[in-house]
């Protein structure tokens, strides 16, 4: 096996891949590893009977390791869905960054020279296959009621003003009409087709049940990072708004 990114120093194959299925990769993933270390997480990616893995692993100090060719289906997604499309796992590329996660509670912020080799290598690959801004996701956009991943503290901001996913700047949080939990009615219907529209699996009931909640939650991780906590306040529908009518004009949002 041959690295197909030029930033990767190493390779250490899985054997957790298979033929993908459907379109080519228009989708880039982004993970933690959520473990103790970066071994930790390699050996686990490159164990058969884990049945997981990942194209790249960006650990602590920059480093890249390739571990499935980006031809082939790694075993990174999981049960998840975006744009109603189920089989993430054949048409995205995973990187999973080495950090612990939320296991101690707070996340911690990640190191410059990690945030630096994720930025390289994303772009790399989103040049190299054409993905658009707006699907360069976290695994907690796409299975919102599992993942928590890459958090709160991930940089996307940084990202994108490196050419690297689709952010709008988030609107100040202020007083004001919500809705949460137990809600329901037009807006809240209004407000789940909203996120269906932009790529989350979230069915429009005018329910604000326990799905859109993971569903708002997911959207403040990677959008709106100052409060995550599954509130649909005006400063999270306000940025969903804003962040739609920002979708470059070669990504149709109904596609």
């Amino acid at each position: 096996m041959r690295t197909d990114s030029p930033l990767a120093t190493q390779v250490i194959p899985s054997p957790n891949h298979g033929e993908r299925k459907g379109p080519r990769p228009d989708l880039l993933i982004l993970h933690y590893t959520g473990m103790e270390s970066a071994a930790a997480a390699i050996g686990r990616l490159g164990d058969a009977t884990a049945e997981v893995s990942a194209h790249y692993v960006v650990l602590e100090d920059g480093r890249i390791v390739q571990m499935v060719p980006e031809s082939r289906r790694a075993w990174h997604a999981g049960a998840s869905a975006w744009k109603g499309w189920r089989d993430v796992n054949s048409r995205s590329l995973g990187i999973e960054i080495v950090h612990p996660g939320h296991a101690e509670g707070a996340l911690a912020p990640y190191p410059e020279a990690q945030i630096a080799a994720v930025i390289a290598l994303a772009r790399d690959i989103v040049g190299r296959w054409s993905i658009p801004a707006a699907r360069v996701l976290g695994h907690s956009d796409i299975a919102p009621e599992r993942k928590d991943d890459p958090g709160e503290t991930f940089p996307w901001a940084r990202l994108a003003a490196e050419g690297v996913g689709h952010v709008v700047p988030p609107v100040p949080i202020r007083d004001g009409r919500f809705f949460a939990r137990g809600d329901a009615g037009q807006p809240v219907e209004a407000l789940q087709a909203m996120l269906a529209l932009y790529g989350y699996e979230v069915p429009v009931t005018g329910s604000f049940d326990a799905r859109t909640e993971a569903v708002v939650r997911a959207f403040q991780r990677h959008f709106r990072p100052a409060r995550v906590d599954g509130v649909a306040d005006a400063s999270t529908i306000t940025t969903l708004r804003d962040l739609i009518a920002a979708l470059p004009a070669t990504e149709d949002p109904a596609r």
